[in-house]
């Protein structure tokens, strides 16, 4: 789940831009008004956006972007002055604040990280080379035993592993143990 970290120079404005969200629906987990204690309760979640000031009385807000986890986003607040001397490529808003841009900024980097958080869970997890040998030693004796193809192999083992409902590591760990175990 994604949470919002607040970290502002002045703790009362935090907690004000805290009611903000939370009347909105967001979930607010940490308010805190130095680095340190945004990190640490970073360190606590699972993803969510880190909102915070320019410059914090422990760091600025470029060491804070440094020391950020990949699946935290940071959104600036500042005025137009102090924003304009962070470098470009950070989302940000600008005090005085209007609730509206916040919030659709707040929702719109929830929803990108949501995407990118199932885009991640969609890509197939790589193979150790451990289990990748546990699959071409399999091949290999298929191969020479059965007088296959490696294709043929590959699918034959492919085709087991559906079949049996288990992954193709361990089709062809029982294949090795097989073919083995009659020699």
């Amino acid at each position: 789940m994604n949470s919002i970290v607040i970290a502002l120079p002045k703790i009362e404005d935090a907690k004000k831009i805290k009611a903000v969200l939370v009347r909105r629906g967001f979930s607010v987990a940490a308010v805190c008004n130095r680095g340190s204690g945004a990190l640490s309760a970073i360190s606590q979640l699972e993803g969510g956006i880190l909102i915070s000031g320019c410059r914090l009385p422990d760091m600025s807000c470029m060491d804070l972007a440094g020391y950020l986890p990949e699946y935290f986003e940071l959104l600036l607040m500042g005025s137009e002055t102090a924003l304009s001397q962070v470098p470009s490529g950070y989302l940000s808003v600008t005090t005085p604040l209007r609730v509206a841009d916040l919030v659709n900024t707040v929702e719109m980097m929830l929803n990108q990280l949501a995407r990118r958080r199932r885009k991640a869970r969609q890509k197939p997890r790589q193979r150790s080379e451990r289990e990748q040998n546990y699959i071409a030693n399999a091949k290999m004796l298929l191969m020479e035993r059965n007088h296959l193809t490696e294709e043929e192999a590959f699918r034959y083992i492919q085709k087991c592993s559906m079949d049996s409902g288990t992954n193709m590591v361990e089709t062809a760990q029982m294949v090795l143990m097989l073919l083995l175990e009659e020699a």
